[in-house]
């Protein structure tokens, strides 16, 4: 039985950037290939859910190794995309912390194939946020169809 969503999209304009590239990188330490969230194009009033993109390219490092003749965007990928996205959501609000270190995952569960061409739509809950912790729900569509699903874990430092 494939889950619902984490939260109701169906009414969002999702072609609005709230925070672009730049932006995200203000909070974010990822630079250059390590960088995998392209934007965000949803963040709720409570600032407790986002929704973000990444537009998976036939030009990226991984495309010709990751499976050759039949590139798939690697599973490990969308983790770090996801936890990008529980980092950013869980930095801006806590002051003097730069860095939300990733130290755990739960639930994770690929239910399809991202590819080159594909927009990942990767939708994040905070469900805890304290001091020295952070908890994310994640979960990546393409076209609608849900891909990919984890609860994220952060330490800030």
């Amino acid at each position: 039985m494939v889950p619902s969503l984490l939260f109701d999209i169906s009414g969002l304009d999702l072609t609005k950037i709230h925070y672009d590239a730049q932006a995200i990188e203000r909070v974010n330490p990822q630079r250059g290939v390590m960088r995998l969230i392209d934007s965000v194009v949803y963040e709720s009033e409570s600032r407790e859910l986002m929704v973000a993109i990444k537009d998976v390219r036939a030009d990226e490092f991984w495309v010709e190794g990751h499976i050759p003749g039949r590139p798939l965007f690697p599973g490990v990928f969308m983790i770090e995309a996801a936890a990008q996205v529980a980092s950013f959501i869980s930095l801006r609000k806590m002051t003097g912390t730069s860095f939300m270190g990733f130290v755990g995952v739960d639930g994770v569960k690929f239910r399809g194939q991202v590819v080159p061409g594909d927009r990942l739509m990767i939708l994040c809950k905070e469900i805890e946020l304290r001091p020295r912790r952070c908890l994310c729900k994640t979960q990546a569509l393409v076209n609608g169809n849900l891909v990919f699903e984890a609860t994220i874990k952060g330490m800030p430092f």
